[in-house]
């Protein structure tokens, strides 16, 4: 008996340590990619390396309404150069990029892209293989705020109320993608 519980004791701790052997070869994997390497949980929490592929659009400012019902994009800092998979909403033709979970424990240890981009904001926004330069601002108040808020509760609260108060708590960050041209 003693046996087979030592047995038992070494193979799973062969399966934990797979686990993690797997796990950490995704994120080595993910910051040598050109971008995401998932478009759907869980890939889509990891941070990836810069783009390395994608045409970079010039000329008018697009017409942002084809990403009305784009359930998520891709972007990429550009200090540090790494990328993630995000939501985008868009309202009045401006686009915006929410993070929540800000005051949360896991939201403390994994997310620090909302920090670096209050710090430096020049972003591209990479859609369809396309790449945008944008400049993440981010939005605690106004007008604008109102109808962000409505168009994050419609498109993934599943209607559940998204307010002022998720902003003013600190534990929800929205960022405007605003044009960048340099």
């Amino acid at each position: 008996m003693k046996r087979f519980f030592l047995f038992l004791a070494k193979a799973l701790g062969a399966f934990i340590g797979l686990i993690v052997l797997v796990v950490v070869c995704i994120f080595v994997v993910a910051r040598f990619s050109d971008g995401p390497i998932g478009n759907g949980p869980p890939l889509e929490m990891v941070t990836a390396g810069p783009f390395k592929t994608g045409e970079m659009q010039t000329g008018e400012e697009p017409n942002w309404s084809f990403l009305k019902e784009y359930p998520i994009v891709q972007f990429q800092l550009l200090n540090p150069p790494r990328s993630r998979t995000t939501f985008i909403m868009e309202t009045g033709g401006r686009i915006f990029i929410p993070s929540g979970y800000m005051n949360s424990t896991m939201g403390k240890i994994w997310k620090h892209w909302p920090m670096e981009a209050e710090k430096d904001g020049r972003a591209l926004l990479r859609v369809d293989g396309k790449l945008y330069k944008r400049n993440m601002v981010r939005i605690e108040e106004g007008e604008i705020l109102t109808q962000v808020l409505a168009e994050l509760s419609r498109k993934y609260a599943g209607g559940f109320p998204v307010s002022q108060e998720n902003i003013d708590s600190g534990d929800l960050w929205i960022f405007e993608l605003e044009p960048r041209s340099d």
